[in-house]
């Protein structure tokens, strides 16, 4: 990310005068959070003894991805007597672009009269020490259950298709079989408008609970079903309530999410989804030998839309949405009740700051979405969602059972729980990881793994002579995929975009790239196999494994890094326009 320093020096025309220049990764007009600032202070001009020497300020941000240079001086008049040496230290790690940069002379000068005084340093607490993630957590795990059900509904059409096209006599029909499996991403792409749009008009909460409808009822009637008919508007249904809470599950979480957490908490989404897969496994066990159990595993399914739908009567809604509304004194309370009574003011007024550079308005265009300062986020979030369906996670799934067959693994029981744990594996991984390394390196370390694995997969498909250790290599490389794509082109994607976007068009932005997700989902299910029988595998890999390389490129120049960072201090980085 962009880098900001500064160095201030005001004339002081008293020996009683004290000066606080702030470096910092915040803006003008919001409390600076001092985990993530660099602070230096003039001593007590008496004490020291030093004379005052009017400097220049200048404060830049230089990013060569976005192309913005900002002024910006914050000063704080406060009386101290000394600073700690260890928050006038640049934190060089949240660079992304270039270390920050400050006047070192200056540095020296100011940290040097500090050092003097033999009163100790100010005791500033890291945003991290102050809030616990543990008041979010039933929050975040009540919208995670929305994910569950997007994995729940991918596992279930697995094993007991053959038995459903029997029952409901279109078995041999292969049309009509892809036809009831891709209804559901027809309707995934509508419920990504719907979803952007009820978002903002009623709020998150309210949403998740009306999505929960089709959801339950969807759910419904394919248990139910007695034609393909049914089964099919079962399934649409089912894809409606699906493609709004792609979009809304981790715009949720972002905005509930104290900043030091968010990242972790966001992994929720992916870890939701991997356990809906895998749940899906585990339940269609006995449709192995029972042709009627699918109808049980979609009556399930109607019990995490239920849970959904009433765990979400006594959630939080996000204040960034009621302060949007101009509702602040229920934001207030929301912030309390989530971050803690500390953080109530900081958070207040970043709210507000931004609140005001943007207006109080719950009426949005999505004309605005196609304006200079938001259609540059909205194109990289399309742009994440579709490298990383083109990557080609959905073709090596598709091939994964394939793969393991003929390496000897004929239980798809067995393969697919693999594959699975490996996916959870990755999530949980990526959990730990993603306020620690921050989610522009998870995607860049995501995606060169995945670039690997597509070596690997590659050189199994065209190894001469010794066939059972190129079994072995297309396993491993089909697991190591499987992983690294977990650990960041899965996660990472969903969380990064909603940080990335400002209040009044998170929800709209948001349905935008999950629009294209859904668009190139759909292209690559059905030209994967044209492509394979034209060119054939080892060249479809082949070039998934060149996407995962550009994707790569792409984030390494187009991504800034957010950890650490509240959603207000993003805005007002990457739109400079909201100071003026």
């Amino acid at each position: 990310m962009a880098a900001m320093a500064m160095a201030v020096a005001v004339v002081s025309s008293g020996p009683r005068s004290l000066l606080l220049a702030a470096a910092s990764q915040t803006l003008p007009g919001v409390a600076i959070r001092p985990s993530r600032m660099v602070v230096a202070a003039a001593a007590a001009i008496e004490i020291c003894n030093l004379p005052v020497v009017t400097q220049g300020i200048t404060s830049f941000s230089s990013s060569r991805r976005w192309g913005q240079q900002q002024q910006a001086t914050i000063l704080l008049p406060r009386r101290l007597s000394s600073i700690s040496r260890r928050h006038a230290q640049v934190e060089k790690k949240d660079s992304v672009s270039g270390p920050s940069i400050i006047d070192a002379a200056v540095h020296e000068e100011i940290l040097g009269s500090s050092n003097n005084n033999n009163a100790g340093p100010i005791s500033v607490t890291p945003e991290s020490e102050e809030i616990s993630w543990v008041p979010v957590l039933p929050h975040v795990l009540t919208a995670a259950m929305a994910n569950f059900m997007f994995g729940y509904h991918i596992g279930v059409m697995n094993g007991p298709l053959e038995s459903i096209a029997r029952e409901l006599k279109f078995e041999g029909d292969t049309i009509m079989q892809g036809f009831v499996v891709s209804i559901f991403i027809v309707g995934a792409f509508i419920g990504s408008i719907s979803g952007g749009v009820l978002a903002d008009k009623v709020g998150r909460r309210r949403t998740f609970q009306i999505d929960a409808i089709p959801l339950i009822l969807g759910a419904a009637l394919s248990a139910s079903a007695q034609s393909v008919e049914m089964m099919v508007l079962g399934r649409f249904m089912v894809g409606i309530g699906i493609g709004v809470n792609t979009s809304l599950v981790p715009l949720y979480i972002s905005e509930v999410a104290p900043t030091a957490y968010r990242g972790a908490l966001g992994s929720f989404c992916q870890i939701g989804t991997c356990i809906g897969l895998i749940s899906a496994l585990v339940i269609g066990i006995p449709a192995e030998t029972d042709p009627h159990w699918w109808r049980t595993m979609f009556w399930l399914a109607t019990i995490p839309g239920v849970a959904l739908m009433a765990g979400m009567q006594v959630a939080a809604e996000s204040p960034r949405w009621l302060g949007k509304i101009g509702r602040w004194d229920v934001a207030e309370t929301t912030i309390e009740k989530l971050w803690g009574k500390a953080q109530v003011d900081v958070a207040m007024k970043e709210l507000r700051s931004v609140s005001g550079s943007q207006g109080v308005d719950d009426e949005v265009s999505w004309s605005e979405i196609l304006s200079k300062p938001y259609f540059k986020v909205a194109a990289t979030g399309s742009a994440l969602f579709a490298l990383q369906q083109f990557a080609g996670i959905n073709g090596v799934l598709y091939f994964s059972s394939i793969t393991f067959r003929d390496a000897g693994i004929t239980n798809g029981m067995a393969a697919s729980a693999a594959v699975g744990v490996a996916n959870l594996t990755g999530a949980l991984v990526a959990l730990s990881l993603m306020d620690n390394q921050g989610r522009r390196k998870l995607l860049m370390g995501s995606y060169t793994g995945m670039a690997l694995s597509m070596g690997v997969l590659v050189l199994a498909l065209e190894m001469p002579g010794d066939q059972q250790l190129a079994h072995l290599l297309a396993v491993g490389g089909t697991l190591f995929y499987v992983f690294t794509f977990a650990l960041g082109a899965g996660p990472a994607t969903a969380l990064i975009i909603p940080e990335l976007c400002t209040t009044r068009l998170r929800a709209k932005t948001m349905a935008v790239s999950l629009c294209t997700h859904w668009v190139c989902n759909f292209g690559v299910g059905l030209l994967f196999l044209q492509l394979v029988q034209q060119f054939g595998l080892p060249a479809v890999y082949t070039s998934f494994g060149v996407v995962s390389l550009l994707s790569v490129a792409f984030a390494y120049s187009f991504i800034i890094e957010t950890k650490g960072r509240s959603l207000e201090e993003i805005q007002m980085l990457l739109n400079p326009e909201m100071l003026k």
